[in-house]
């Protein structure tokens, strides 16, 4: 994913009826590639400058990733952060470049707020409603609505985690030395998040709703004790007289490596 400076087609940029030399060039490597192109769902074009647009950012992706990944789309973002800096630099004037920098600090502050403050909190609150669903279907209250209200939550909830996610790693490459530490216990938490996630609460065992997470681990291990025990069957050596030993010569053709012909028959 990135910007390729290139466009495939006229209809990628405003105003051409005919492609640059370069766009064969960019077309057969991909082609060399085994790429396709992810389309845009939401927009048109993806640069501007005045009254020129163009596509030139592109996600490429092998057909076995799209294969797996099928339902994948990609959407255009917002341009807002450009149109942020105009307004607030439209009154500096030939103010230096440091000054109107600094004029920055408050409103990049506030998007920031906006984008990822109290991440914590509203993932605690997504995981709270799942938890209530949780419970009442434990206790058997349970209509059609709360199956569809509790994937909203999870889905939601994993958004943050993602979101919340990318905003550290993004901090530690600007901050790691100084905020290292925070980042490790950060994806600790999230590690030990994701064991919640995956805990196991409640289990059904013979038509018993067993809640004791004690029990829940010995019927567990019990289960799989009884499906890869091993089974019991007499022993028996190659001396009792059941299996003849074969001679040496076919023992040296045991060890010969197949030639062409025969991998060509067996296939």
């Amino acid at each position: 994913m990135g910007d390729f400076n290139e466009i495939v087609q006229v209809e990628e940029r405003r105003g051409t009826d005919t492609l640059p030399l370069s766009a064969e060039d960019f077309k057969n490597w991909r082609h060399d590639m085994g790429v396709v192109d992810l389309p845009i769902t939401d927009c048109k074009f993806t640069w501007f400058r005045g009254r020129s647009c163009s596509r030139i950012d592109s996600v490429l992706a092998s057909l076995e990733w799209l294969e797996k990944f099928s339902e994948t789309r990609m959407r255009g973002g917002p341009r807002g952060f450009l149109r942020m800096v105009k307004e607030e630099w439209r009154g500096l004037g030939e103010a230096q470049f440091t000054d109107k920098l600094k004029a920055l600090t408050a409103p990049l502050g506030r998007w920031h707020k906006n984008n990822f403050g109290d991440m914590n909190k509203k993932i605690m609150k997504f995981e709270e409603e799942i938890k209530k669903i949780d419970d009442m279907v434990g206790d058997g209250v349970y209509d059609g609505t709360m199956e569809t209200r509790r994937k909203a939550f999870v889905t939601c909830c994993e958004k943050w985690y993602v979101r919340k996610e990318l905003h550290w790693k993004q901090m530690s490459r600007s901050r790691h030395a100084k905020d290292i530490d925070k980042n490790t216990r950060y994806f600790h938490n999230l590690a030990s998040a994701r064991k919640r996630n995956n805990r196991i609460d409640a289990l059904l065992i013979n038509g018993r709703l067993i809640r004791n997470q004690a029990r829940i681990k010995i019927a567990i291990r019990d289960f799989y004790k009884n499906l890869y025990h091993r089974e019991e069957y007499p022993l028996m050596g190659f001396r009792d007289g059941s299996v003849e030993m074969i001679g040496e010569d076919d023992a040296l053709a045991l060890e010969v490596q197949p030639n062409l012909q025969e991998i060509k028959e067996a296939v």
